[in-house]
Formats: C-alpha cells, sequence, structure tokens
C-alpha cells in the first residue's frame, strides 16, 4: 500500500537571525575527539571579538572541566571553519577571522584522544 502524505509549505521567519541577537552573533564550536561533550556549543558573541579573547575567555567555561582541556598546546591545535582547514589570527575579530553569523568552528587537539583515550 503506497503511503501518501500531504505538505502545505512550511514558510516562516527564522528566530535565530543576526538581528536578533543584540549585536551579537553566533559561533558554533565542537572539539573533535572528545566524547564527553557530544554536540557543539554555541556562542552569542560580539563580532569584534579577538580570537584570542574567545579562546582564552569563553572556551574555559565550556571545555574547561575536560580533563584534557589544560593539556591543548594552542599552537598546535588544529582548525576548521565550515569544514575547511583554518588558521585564525588570535589578534584579530572574529570578524575580520571571516567569521560569520551562524559560523562552525571544530577543534582539533592532536595527541589528545579523550578520557582514557575514548575516542581512539
Amino acid at each position: 500500500m503506497a503511503a501518501v502524505a500531504a505538505v502545505k509549505p512550511y514558510e516562516f521567519e527564522a528566530a535565530d537571525r543576526l538581528e536578533n541577537f543584540h549585536g551579537n552573533q553566533l559561533l558554533y564550536i565542537g572539539w573533535d575527539q572528545h566524547l564527553m561533550f557530544c554536540a557543539p556549543f554555541c556562542f552569542p558573541l560580539p563580532p569584534a571579538m579577538p580570537f584570542r579573547a574567545f579562546v582564552e575567555q569563553v572556551l574555559p567555561g565550556a571545555f574547561g572541566y575536560h580533563p584534557e582541556f589544560k593539556q591543548i598546546d594552542w599552537s598546535k591545535a588544529e582548525w576548521l571553519a565550515s569544514g575547511q582547514p583554518f588558521k585564525p589570527d588570535w589578534d584579530k575579530s572574529l570578524t575580520d577571522n571571516g567569521l560569520a553569523h551562524k559560523a562552525v568552528l571544530r577543534l582539533r587537539t592532536p595527541g589528545l584522544t579523550g578520557i582514557k583515550g575514548s575516542a581512539t
């Protein structure tokens, strides 16, 4: 028996539009191979925030309770922005680094493979 579905156009104004964040933009970040965090975090951040401030002031509050966070060698950290290799300029703003509203970052930390190697 064939199934039939009738669906009307689903039109709506998205709630996560840039203008709804009072001058901030959304930035998603996930830490690869760290299964303690099941999904990327999303932060509303000022576009002018330097990348260094994001790493030093925001990330510890999100990932700092993971036992490997303090072991990260930031000079060896690998970044992906929207799936592409990304080398941030730590002293430039999020915007100047090309990170627009709803950008997705992934952090890879060579040598760190999760609690007791759980990601290997």
